[in-house]
């Protein structure tokens, strides 16, 4: 079984994700299973062939987040150090073309948000950026085409 590396924050918020679809919305979808059946003939009933679909995709999603908690390996950012770019990094770059700045920190694949500055470590950027350290300029071949960044500063937080 492969290992999944994530961050505590990123496991806690998947289990969070798990309970919330085992206590809230699995029970709501029976019900509303429940009360399709009563309205009778199943063949047509769109409201319960909707049910159904909801609880197929609720239970998916279910014994996926339970996989990856089961393969979970935990990785602490805040104990690890050194100069080179590794897993839980938080890494601040600028674009040498328009010196916009912008920071990322390089998590789980379950866990990223580039909104929220939280990269995959299999997303183009991370897989350049790991094993560089400060002052390095690392080229990024992305789906938008080539980009070329200076790594500012790095930091485990």
């Amino acid at each position: 079984m492969e290992k999944v590396p994530m961050t505590a924050s990123g496991h806690e918020s998947l289990e969070v994700d798990l309970k919330r679809r085992t206590n809230e919305e699995r029970p709501r979808i029976i019900a509303a299973i429940a009360e399709a059946r009563s309205h009778g003939d199943l063949s047509e009933n769109a409201e319960y062939h909707a049910a159904k679909e909801q609880q197929s995709l609720n239970e998916g999603r279910i014994a996926e987040i339970e996989s990856i908690l089961a393969r979970a390996e935990i990785i602490d950012p805040t104990k690890l150090k050194g100069e080179l770019i590794t897993f839980g990094a938080t890494v601040k770059l600028v674009d040498e073309d328009t010196e916009e700045e912008r920071t990322y920190q390089i998590v789980g694949e379950f866990e990223a948000d580039v909104k929220k500055g939280r990269i995959s470590i299999t997303s183009p950027i991370a897989r350049a950026l790991v094993g560089k350290r400060k002052g390095d300029v690392v080229e990024v071949t992305a789906p938008g085409g080539a980009k070329s960044y200076e790594i500012l500063d790095i930091r485990f937080e």
